[in-house]
């Protein structure tokens, strides 16, 4: 009898992909196994109508998938990085990072014109708090309105309810074979990433030995020490998607640099900086940011937003 891996996942295109992907790269190197998914509604594919940040930030694309690990109803969870929170359950662990696709932001505008050449009050769709945060802080004349559901929805909204443009994360839009309909692939210097965006993360139960040694083949070392310094910056700022906050790491030559923001949630402050160190030290090198940051005026900041 063949040896059975159970995989859960979110029900949405975009996530089944993902899935499906892990289940080949399993299936190829490991011919005398057999892999099954498992679709797993969370929360957050249930609430469509209000915005992320009201309804409890981004546990809720993962909880119920987390408790059917525990409960031992699945064997394995792939979660795109960025809707992972900071904290990790007790019997868990993240046990691969394949390599990252594309980290950045991109814009899909109906007419082709590019962000800075948006029309004054130009009506951008996002379901982050940080893109919108970024977008003011460029552009305050721009309407930032809140756009929830996957990405066929959110491309489909862009016509149905006469928006100028869309941003979505790049990663999401290629694997779906949707690269054609980019505008323009946005820089960091205007939109910083989400912690952890364009990487998947393979989740399973701690001491599973057994199912560990079937998957950490996968695991990208450059790509997990970068999204490790990012999530660590991310818990260091006691961070969710109710906060504006982004990063992204990079790794060459064998050190780490990281570059961080914390925004208010109009965009009227932001604050950002970068470090680097040896790549040993992505964890502490992430945490390092955040306490510069922390002392640069982000505590403030975070202060008036946990108030608001």
């Amino acid at each position: 009898m063949k040896p059975i891996i159970r995989i859960g996942t979110r029900g949405s295109k975009l996530a089944l992909w993902q899935a499906n992907w892990v289940k080949s790269q399993l299936t190829t190197k490991n011919p005398t196994i057999e892999v099954l998914i498992q679709t797993i509604k969370t929360q957050g594919d249930k609430i469509l109508d209000v915005p992320l940040a009201n309804v409890g930030g981004k546990g809720l694309f993962v909880k119920e998938i987390e408790q059917s690990l525990l409960d031992n109803e699945i064997d394995i969870a792939v979660h795109s990085l960025k809707d992972m929170p900071a904290e990790i359950p007790d019997g868990l662990c993240i046990i691969a990072i394949p390599e990252r696709e594309d980290p950045n932001d991109v814009m899909i505008s109906l007419d082709h014109q590019k962000l800075l050449d948006l029309p004054m009050g130009a009506k951008i769709g996002t379901s982050s708090l940080r893109r919108s945060a970024q977008l003011n802080y460029f552009r305050k004349d721009l309407q930032v309105l809140s756009l929830r559901g996957n990405i066929d929805t959110r491309l489909k909204k862009l016509e149905t309810e006469h928006l100028d443009a869309v941003i979505l994360a790049a990663a999401g839009v290629k694997r779906l074979g949707l690269e054609y309909r980019i505008t323009e692939r946005l820089s960091h210097e205007l939109m910083l990433p989400a912690v952890g965006q364009g990487a998947l993360c393979i989740e399973s139960r701690q001491n599973d030995k057994t199912i560990a040694s079937y998957v950490q083949f996968l695991n990208h070392k450059p790509s997990e020490l970068a999204v490790f310094a990012e999530r660590a910056f991310l818990k260091q700022l006691g961070g969710s998607c109710q906060i504006p906050i982004a990063a992204y790491a990079t790794i060459e030559q064998q050190s780490i640099t990281i570059t961080g923001l914390v925004c208010n949630i109009n965009g009227t402050q932001l604050i950002k900086d970068t470090v680097s160190g040896g790549m040993e030290q992505a964890e502490h090198i992430g945490i390092q940011l955040a306490t510069r940051l922390l002392q640069q005026g982000a505590a403030s900041i975070l202060e008036s937003i946990k108030h608001a």
